[in-house]
């Protein structure tokens, strides 16, 4: 009976194919060229405003929402579940659920979201620094550049005003080739954020592709990594 209710637990703390299934609504909209569709699917993922994106700008925010998601979607609570159960798991979810819902620096959250950003930052910061690795084996396992990937994230995952996301977009970045970051719209206020990777390839509509598909197999590498570690913790 543990073993179903930890299975149960884990499924919950983990958004492998609800991730992949809300980046694919964006890539069926526009290659419908139904735009206002495409804007409103890509709203579900991501924090921007979106009624005026146009193609580039919707493929890009979507391919950072893959890469920014594959931490605290997958890595981070397969990381916690490893090493301390399914309990851990739902504890690591609770606090980035917190963090989504008011860790923001305005004038209604300053101290309480304050504090539960800085505690998501805390939670995520071990499993971040471990997605750009998986990151860069999944991008070489599906043919892409591990060599730019892991420069990239080394040279621009810590231009990111986010101590974790920058990392994964990065490494993103590097290994499809194309130039992320750059200027997006919260609220109505203009946010320029520092550019990641090189403009190698233009961002189409193949880049989501290519992101879900590295997204699959960079989880499915942490969840061979998730059973080692828990097999080590066992044995400790």
């Amino acid at each position: 009976m543990y073993y179903i209710v930890a299975a149960v637990t884990l499924y919950f703390t983990i958004a492998v194919k609800s991730l992949a299934d809300e980046a694919e609504s964006v890539v069926s909209a526009l290659e419908s060229g139904d735009m206002v569709k495409a804007r409103q699917r890509v709203s579900r993922i991501v924090g921007r405003d979106t009624e005026n994106l146009d193609e580039r700008q919707i493929v890009r925010a979507c391919v950072e929402s893959v890469a920014e998601s594959m931490v605290d979607g997958i890595i981070s609570p397969i990381f916690y579940a490893s090493l301390c159960g399914p309990a851990a798991a739902m504890a690591y979810k609770a606090v980035n659920t917190l963090d989504s819902m008011v860790g923001y620096r305005n004038e209604r959250y300053i101290k309480f979201g304050w504090a539960s950003a800085r505690l998501d930052d805390l939670a995520n910061y071990i499993p971040a620094r471990l997605s750009f690795r998986l990151i860069a084996v999944s991008s070489y396992i599906c043919g892409k550049s591990f060599k730019d990937c892991v420069y990239i994230a080394t040279r621009d995952g810590r231009k990111h005003p986010s101590v974790n996301s920058g990392i994964p977009e990065a490494a993103f970045a590097g290994a499809l080739g194309v130039q992320l970051g750059g200027q997006s719209t919260y609220g109505g206020v203009l946010s320029d954020k520092p550019l990641l990777g090189e403009p190698k390839n233009p961002l189409t509509v193949e880049m989501i592709k290519e992101a879900v598909t590295i997204s699959y197999v960079t989880s499915f590498l942490m969840l061979g990594l998730g059973l080692i570690m828990s097999a080590i913790v066992v044995l400790i």
